[in-house]
């Protein structure tokens, strides 16, 4: 790995850079640079476009804010246009790892590449499929997006990766911190190999710190990769005015009003290790009088792309935000940074303070020490090699603050609750019908017990039906004990002369119903055949006192 170092040391290193005009550049790219104002580039420019538009593969090790967007940018520009006649159009995938910076690198790609007449397209999470899917129908020549939902959509089959000819990773080292690490190694198995002689594609990785894993995806998918590092001392160091205060976290909300007052900044952006932190601090400078806006990853993708764009253009001067919701936000002149918690990584101290020192501008920098901060001081001052001057808080720093005895409801607390008043309300409303229904339904049982007809004694013998006409009854007194005197054979001729005729009568009307059940279920084994051949019907089966006594009469023969 062939290894270029350029170390910016002070500002007399940018007034000794090259211009644009001097790089072989595409005109129609050098027309985009030239209306987007980009006369001098940065040393991480110059270092990248020498070393990379040969398609050299690229290990690039630069501080945010040091212009490397730019950088990848015009590379992958200048390569696609150069060899699109020659050897096929390729086009370039760019990956980042939040969706603020995707937005902010697409941006940047159509300033730059305006009168290229190439497309350009990002693709992140958070919102629908449909746009992205109809971008990528028309095609699109630089795909920039996440690592998350690239894969999405290129294992949907809508995202189609196999002519990259062209990869650039931005921000590597935060990639890794994301977690992001698998979903890399995984993405780039859809991408043309660099096999055999032939070199498939160029890579190139930006990191703003040194980090193994991304040293380890280096050498895994590059090939004869530069490494390039621009060292950030001039940043971190002699281009910002840092100062730590040491104060009690109990008394960190009247410090920074006390800076608000005394330095009324033009833009800041206040830093905060938890976004439930974020919304508390936002919402106490609301009660202050301090007007801002908090950016986390819990806010909806359309209302954070608002606040940032509304940061950019200076409608909004005063932002407060996490590491990761801060990732891509790039302002020019921003006066201001405030670490209102210490980062628990060193490496997010240089990210955090190195935005207000944009192409060696200068910028101040508080950062706030409590006594929950301090155990995180030691790591950072030796990553930057550096003690920061610090001094602890004095009475004449602070602020009246308003908002220490109200209490901070959150966000999503509200919601919360919202949500658990809808429960609530659906649980009565459905216990409210649930009664409803139950009264209504005893009511029904009670209207219909209410409603019951009662009928006299002759038309319950009616439905019943005579019982002087039934045939069976029960014996009476005198004969019992007649029968009693009698043996099994008389009794049972008394018995057969006595329902003689009953009996007749009972088996010529169930003959009458069985035989009309007969003609309506044949087929059903009640007709039989005789020895002749002829039909005869099966008699019908005795029923109750008679036939108990047919079989009795038989028995005793």
């Amino acid at each position: 790995m062939c290894i270029i170092t350029a170390t910016i040391y002070n500002s007399l290193f940018f007034r000794n850079l090259m211009n644009y005009t001097e790089l072989n550049l595409n005109e129609k790219i050098q027309a985009g640079l030239s209306e987007a104002g980009y006369a001098t580039c940065t040393p991480v420019q110059e270092q990248v476009l020498k070393a990379s538009l040969d398609g050299s593969d690229l290990y690039v090790q630069s501080q945010t804010g040091t212009g490397k967007t730019a950088a990848f940018l015009v590379t992958i520009m200048q390569e696609i246009l150069s060899t699109s006649d020659s050897s096929g159009k390729k086009n370039a995938l760019i990956l980042v790892p939040t969706r603020e910076l995707a937005v902010q690198v697409e941006e940047e790609a159509k300033k730059l590449g305006k009168h290229t007449g190439l497309r350009f397209a990002s693709f992140y999470g958070g919102v629908g499929y449909e746009k992205q899917v109809a971008d990528l129908k028309k095609g699109c020549d630089i795909i920039i997006g996440t690592p998350g939902r690239v894969i999405d959509l290129a294992e949907g089959r809508q995202m189609d990766l196999s002519k990259v000819g062209y990869l650039a990773i931005d921000e590597a080292d935060r990639m890794f911190d994301m977690g992001f690490y698998p979903d890399l190694r995984k993405l780039i198995h859809f991408l043309p190999k660099n096999e055999g002689e032939g070199k498939a594609r160029q890579t190139m990785l930006f990191s703003a710190t040194l980090n193994s894993y991304v040293k380890n995806l280096a050498w895994e998918y590059t090939r004869e990769a530069k490494e390039i590092t621009i060292e950030a001392q001039n940043i971190t160091v002699d281009e910002i005015d840092q100062e730590l205060i040491h104060v009690s976290s109990d008394d960190k909300m009247k410090l920074l009003l006390g800076i608000f007052k005394k330095e009324n900044p033009e833009s800041v952006i206040i830093f905060c290790d938890t976004k439930k932190m974020c919304e508390i601090v936002s919402k106490r400078l609301q009660i202050n009088g301090i007007k801002n806006e908090y950016i986390i990853g819990d806010l909806p993708q359309s209302k954070r792309l608002k606040i940032m764009d509304a940061f950019k253009a200076g409608k909004v001067t005063c932002l407060v935000a996490t590491d990761v919701a801060a990732r891509g936000i790039d302002v020019n002149d921003l006066a201001m940074v405030v670490n209102y918690d210490l980062p628990n990584e060193a490496e997010n101290y240089v990210h955090r303070i190195g935005r207000t020192a944009r192409a060696g501008k200068s910028g101040k920098a508080y950062t706030f020490c409590s006594e929950r901060d301090v155990y995180s001081l030691a790591p950072i001052e030796r990553y930057i090699e550096k003690q920061i001057p610090s001094r602890v808080a004095v009475t004449e720093d602070f602020e009246e603050d308003k908002s220490k005895d109200v209490y901070i409801r959150l966000d999503s607390e509200e919601r919360e609750e919202r949500r658990s008043s809808r429960g609530e309300r659906g649980e009565r409303s459905g216990r409210n019908r649930r009664d409803r229904g139950a009264a209504s339904e005893k009511g029904g049982r009670r209207g219909r017990k209410e409603s019951r007809k009662s009928y006299s004694d002759e038309e319950i013998k009616s439905f019943k039906g005579d019982k002087s006409k039934n045939t069976v009854r029960r014996a009476s007194d005198e004969e019992i004990a007649k029968l009693s005197g009698m043996s099994s054979d008389e009794r049972l001729k008394y018995f057969k002369e006595k329902y003689a005729k009953s009996s007749t009568s009972v088996y010529k009307s169930e003959s009458k119903k069985t035989g009309s059940k007969a003609k309506r279920s044949k087929g059903r084994g009640n007709d039989r055949k005789t020895l002749h051949g002829k039909r005869s019907e099966t008699p019908p089966k005795k029923i109750g006192l008679i036939a108990r006594l047919k079989s009795l009469i038989g028995r005793g023969k």
